[in-house]
């Protein structure tokens, strides 16, 4: 009767589970998402966008520049001005070619959106948008 004790016990050890292969492969899913992930870097101001009835979705992958009512230039919420373009799409197309999307508020005078499109374009850019809202859109 004393060996059938034992017998249980070393029974009992043997059973114990294994979570090195769980963690594993939940290190390896969260790889996986981090890699394919899509950041966006959003310009960092609101702007009341113009409607257009040829406004289409454009491609996560972008360079979004925001203009305010102001004529101020931002990027990524900092201030950068109508110089700061050229510099920033250089920088960013460097390492892959993406589009350009200008977010100007309504109230922008045309010549500062004209300039802004205009440093894009030297700064290598080959497709500048305009941000609008679709006609039914509010």
């Amino acid at each position: 009767m004393r060996r059938f004790r034992g017998h249980r016990r070393a029974a009992e050890q043997d059973t114990e589970i294994n979570l090195s292969p769980l963690i594993d492969m939940v290190f390896i899913l969260l790889i996986f998402f981090i890699v394919t992930t899509v950041f966006v870097k959003e310009s960092g101001i609101s702007v009341n966008r113009p409607k257009a009835a040829s406004a289409v979705e454009l491609e996560r992958q972008s360079i979004l520049i925001g203009v305010d009512a102001g004529g101020r230039v931002f990027y990524s919420g900092q201030e950068i001005g109508v110089q700061g373009v050229r510099a920033v799409v250089r920088r960013l197309i460097e390492r892959e070619e993406m589009p350009v999307i200008i977010q100007a508020d309504k109230a922008v005078p045309t010549g500062v959106t004209a300039r802004v499109m205009d440093e894009a374009k030297l700064g290598g850019a080959s497709a500048i948008n305009l941000a609008t809202l679709a006609p039914n859109a509010s």
